[in-house]
């Protein structure tokens, strides 16, 4: 198991009478890319405030890069990077300013400040804009900036919240990429979002919170094949005696589960084939179907995408 670079345990957090975070704990690895995701009011504002010491929780226990949020805040702030959902007020800064301020924040002598501040600008491609007026910048590059002002004191830890929010689908692309940069010079990535796309596409692992509770958690490997207990493959035939060829042939086939008859489609005549095994398997069946001298058509497996295995696993809870 990788070492763990955030670990909560049992967290809660109550404003009154009303429960936030509820028992959440989650795991962290890393130099992993951790997408934690729930829909809006779930709690995962108010858990990454809590791991970044800015409020204190009602119950539990929570670590950054081994050190505790309760006992060991100064320490957890120097590890990690925070970018909050919303940039704050800079408007009356140059780009560079706005870096120079934050990088003095940090105890960063004046004399690396200015090399600190172009290789940050050129990472997250900025350079470009050093002289504007942070006002003047588009909500994307606001972001970018943002961004690259939490990497002021090279923090291994990002806790990114909401990173995409309210962006065009190129700015969010262009943030994708960055993280997946961010990840390759060994930072651990730990964002929340809503938007699964975003997780999909760059994510090593992932966490899905409902009403303050952790429902699911894993690499999204693991998360796939929890949700996704077996494989399903459809054969597209010629004729209606082919799908009964296919019946014969996969009714002692070590893994098959089921075999079920579609409705035809265009014409088409369909199975579908659940099977458990991997993809030697996989091989050996479509092997084994050819070698039945079968009209096939078609022979493909239907992935579930992160947005059907989200549905299943919130219904659970919500229902």
């Amino acid at each position: 198991m990788s070492e763990l670079i955030i670990q909560t345990k049992n967290l809660v957090k109550k404003f009154g009478k009303f429960t936030a975070v509820n028992g959440l704990s989650l795991e962290v690895p890393a130099g992993s890319i951790y997408g934690f995701v729930g829909p809006n009011g779930a709690g995962k504002t108010t858990t990454m405030r809590m791991l970044t010491t800015l409020t204190r929780p009602t119950s539990g226990e929570a670590w950054v890069n081994g050190h505790s949020v309760l006992e060991e805040p100064r320490a957890v702030r120097k590890s990690i990077g925070y970018m909050p959902d919303e940039f704050g007020v800079y408007d009356d800064m140059r780009v560079w300013e706005y870096l120079d301020f934050f990088a003095a924040c940090y105890d960063i002598p004046e004399s690396e400040r200015k090399r600190l501040i172009d290789d940050l600008l050129q990472l997250v491609d900025l350079s470009h804009r050093r002289d504007d007026m942070v006002d003047k910048l588009s909500r994307g590059m606001k972001q970018r900036l943002s961004l690259a002002r939490t990497l002021a004191h090279d923090p291994s830890v990002l806790i990114l919240d909401e990173p995409a929010s309210g962006l065009d689908p190129r700015a969010r692309v262009e943030i994708r990429e960055l993280l997946v940069e961010l990840a390759k010079m060994g930072k651990t990535i730990f964002f929340s979002t809503h938007i699964l796309a975003d997780v999909s596409e760059i994510c090593t692992h992932i966490g899905i919170v409902e009403a303050g509770q952790m429902i699911a958690q894993g690499s999204m490997d693991d998360m796939r094949a929890q949700l996704q207990p077996h494989r399903e493959i459809t054969v597209t035939l010629l004729n209606q005696e082919a799908v009964e060829t296919v019946k014969g042939l996969m009714s002692d086939f070590e893994g098959v589960v089921n075999v079920t008859e579609l409705e035809p489609k265009g014409g088409r005549f369909r199975v579908r084939i659940d099977y458990t095994g991997g993809d030697e398997g996989v091989a050996a069946l479509s092997q084994k179907l050819h070698s039945g001298n079968i009209a096939i058509l078609g022979f493909a497996e239907e992935t579930k995408d992160l947005e059907a295995m989200f549905m299943r696993v919130t219904k659970g809870i919500v229902s």
